[in-house]
């Protein structure tokens, strides 16, 4: 009996971990595919948010089919994840203040008039948090029927940001023309860094 449990238990052990595979980048792990919003997704790629000497986070970008450009993962349909793990702690409002560059750099005026309030209620969700930690994986989910979900460790944070267009505005910051490190767009899309 018991031997015949082990040669049943044994391949399915084996298969499973055989299937779980990822990708790491400073030590932390990306998983190769996640489900989210009942949708299958694949990693499409893993970057290093880094200036000089000083690594500030690792991140990880999932859609459900991969895009080799910019253009062609803010056009896919569906969900998406962008996760940031934290290589450093830094204060919440210092991380506000990167996300509102980066929209600056990829969006014109009328176009953050529109978005206005969704910038100023993600400021200040973000400001709940007062510091970042080491280790901290932050999550910003597109779920087409519920809009942007930011978590951190896996705790949604406030309610979800309406439109589209917003979730296409933050991940500009990473992946849009002017994009907050080349190195980083380079490995969300997939490419040598």
């Amino acid at each position: 009996m018991k031997k015949s449990l082990r040669t049943l238990i044994l391949p399915l052990l084996l298969a499973a971990a055989l299937g779980a595979q990822a990708t790491v980048i400073e030590g932390q792990q990306f998983d190769d595919k996640l489900r989210l919003g009942g949708s299958d997704l694949v990693l499409n790629g893993v970057g290093l948010r880094a200036v000089a000497w000083f690594k500030g986070y690792a991140a990880g970008l999932w859609l459900p089919r991969k895009a080799a450009s910019g253009e062609a993962a803010l056009a896919t349909a569906g969900p998406k994840r962008l996760r940031m793990k934290m290589l450093v702690e830094v204060e919440s409002k210092e991380f506000a203040k990167a996300f509102n560059k980066g929209m600056k750099r990829n969006l014109n005026d009328a176009e953050r008039a529109e978005m206005a309030d969704r910038i100023a209620r993600f400021d200040r969700t973000v400001a709940t948090l007062k510091v970042l930690k080491k280790g901290d994986a932050v999550d910003l989910d597109w779920l087409p029927d519920r809009g942007l979900v930011l978590s951190v460790n896996g705790r949604p944070l406030g309610e979800p940001f309406a439109g589209e267009g917003f979730y296409a505005a933050i991940l500009k910051i990473y992946i849009g023309p002017h994009p907050v490190d080349e190195k980083l767009k380079a490995g969300l899309l997939g490419r040598p860094a």
